[in-house]
Formats: C-alpha cells, sequence, structure tokens
C-alpha cells in the first residue's frame, strides 16, 4: 500500500477542503488590493495630468451641465462672472490640517447666465459650533479659475438647515438658486480676480501617493501559498510516522534451549553414589 494512501481519507480530504478555501479568500483579499492599486495609480495619473494644466473655459470641458467623467477630476476650467453671495451656503463636517470646520460654497453666474458651484475653501468652526467669520466673496463681474470635483450624493438621515448642507449636493444647491446650474461637478477655488480680503483657507494639494496596496496584496497571494506548504508539510509528518511505526514492530522473545535429556545412568555412577552414602 502507498505510504501516502492516508490522504484519501476523510479527515485529510477534510484539511484540503480548508486550505482551498483559505487560499481563495487570500487570493479575493490580493486582487481587491490590486483594484485599490489601480484606483490609486488613476488618481495620480489624473493629478500629474490636471492638477497644473492650463485653464480651459467651464462650457468647453463640460459641454453638458449634468455630465462629468472621472478623469476630469483636478482639471482647471476658467470662470467669467459674478458671484450670488446672497445663495451662498456653508457645508458642515468637513476636515482640514486634523480640525472639523465647514466648506463655504457660493454660486457663480457665468456670463452665459449659467451658475458653477465655487468651493471657496475651509471655515473654522467657533465655541459653538457654528462657522466662523470669514471674508465675503468679491463683489462685480470677475474672472476665477477652480478645479473640477464630482458633485457629492446625499446622507441619508443627515438633512439641511438653513444655510448648512451636510454635502454638496449640486441638485439641492440648483434648486435653491432657481436657475439653470452644472449638477455634474463643481469647482475648487484657485484663484480670485481681486483681493477678497481674507478669504476662506484653500483645499490643500492632494497627495500623489499609490498606497502600500502592492505590498499587502503580495501578502495575500504568499498567504495562499504558505496555506498549502503548511499542508505539505504536515502530510509528510504524518507519512514519517506511519512508515517509522511499521518499520519497528515489538522486537519477538529469543526461543529458549531445548533441555537436553537426563544422561543414563552407567555403572559407575552407581558405584560412586554407593562410595558417597558411606
Amino acid at each position: 500500500m502507498s505510504e501516502w494512501s492516508f490522504l484519501r481519507s476523510p479527515r485529510w480530504l477534510g484539511y484540503l477542503a480548508l486550505v482551498i478555501v483559505f487560499a481563495v479568500a487570500c487570493c479575493a483579499l490580493g486582487t481587491w488590493q490590486l483594484n485599490r492599486r489601480a484606483e490609486a495609480l488613476a488618481e495620480v495619473a489624473r493629478i500629474d495630468a490636471n492638477y497644473d494644466a492650463g485653464a480651459i473655459p467651464v462650457a468647453e470641458a463640460l459641454p453638458d451641465t449634468d455630465a462629468f467623467d472621472a478623469d476630469q477630476r483636478w482639471q482647471v476650467v476658467a470662470l467669467s462672472g459674478e458671484y450670488l453671495a446672497d445663495e451662498e451656503v456653508v457645508v458642515r463636517n468637513r476636515p482640514f490640517g486634523g480640525s472639523s470646520g465647514f466648506e463655504v460654497v457660493t454660486p457663480f453666474r457665468l456670463d452665459d447666465g449659467t451658475v458653477f458651484m465655487v468651493d471657496r475653501g475651509w471655515i473654522a468652526q467657533d465655541s459653538d459650533g457654528r462657522p466662523s467669520e470669514y471674508a465675503a466673496p468679491s463683489s462685480g463681474h470677475i474672472e476665477v479659475e477652480a478645479r473640477l470635483k464630482a458633485g457629492e450624493e446625499r446622507i441619508a438621515g443627515r438633512t439641511s438647515t438653513g444655510d448648512e448642507l451636510a454635502t454638496i449636493d449640486l441638485q439641492e444647491l440648483a434648486d435653491r438658486v432657481g436657475e439653470p446650474s452644472y449638477t455634474g461637478a463643481y469647482g475648487l477655488l484657485v484663484q480670485a480676480g481681486d483681493d477678497a480680503g481674507d478669504p476662506p483657507l484653500a483645499a490643500a494639494r492632494p497627495v500623489r501617493d499609490e498606497g502600500p496596496h502592492l505590498s499587502y496584496a503580495l501578502q495575500w497571494f504568499v498567504f495562499a501559498l504558505l496555506g498549502f506548504i503548511g499542508l505539505g508539510w504536515a502530510a509528510n509528518q504524518e507519512r514519517r510516522a506511519l512508515v517509522e511505526a511499521s518499520a519497528s514492530p515489538e522486537a519477538p522473545k529469543a526461543p529458549r534451549e531445548p533441555r537436553k535429556p537426563p544422561r543414563e545412568r552407567g555403572d559407575a555412577d552407581i558405584e560412586d553414589e554407593i562410595l558417597d552414602r558411606r
């Protein structure tokens, strides 16, 4: 019988099934990390291509007011028109430098009458959790530049309170303004045409970092391989134990030597016995 025939037992088939499930889970996690790395690399490529590029008219970048392509993220667009200061809102619970505050979003009416939402930057909250003081937007006709970002979805259970919004929901902002508006993307303010005093803090430059996803993926694939290596090692240990057990049976007892038959008594023996008795 083969030394490995024990592997066909239900116990070892169960071990193999567990290792296969473990390996599949590890490979799935490794693939997920590779997908996350691909997304991070795509974002780095968008930053390199768009962040420091020259501005193009917003109507050229976004011919459809409700459309936006992910590859347009960080693209710089030129805006010409005026701020609608009376329609300005703040978006709460926005982090910046380890603190929580508000983003100031001001509708900007373009020369063609369409409204584009501009995120003018971040402001801190006061001791009561309310927006701190900040400068009003520039008045009159100006030209500004902004970097495109996709609009945000509403969060279930979070509603607007007066001029405080939960997210940068462009459709809600368009409904507030009541004029034709861009609902696919908004813009992070790059620079203003004139001095607006002490404006909100500009958004920080995005970090070009693909993250540790590749190393994490390789670790998960190695874990999957180690599962099979460990199973093989355990099987070999059991094979060796079985071989040693079959090659070392209990030592048999040595046979006893047969008894020699008693020597027949001759005349000399009888004479010696008689002499001993005297």
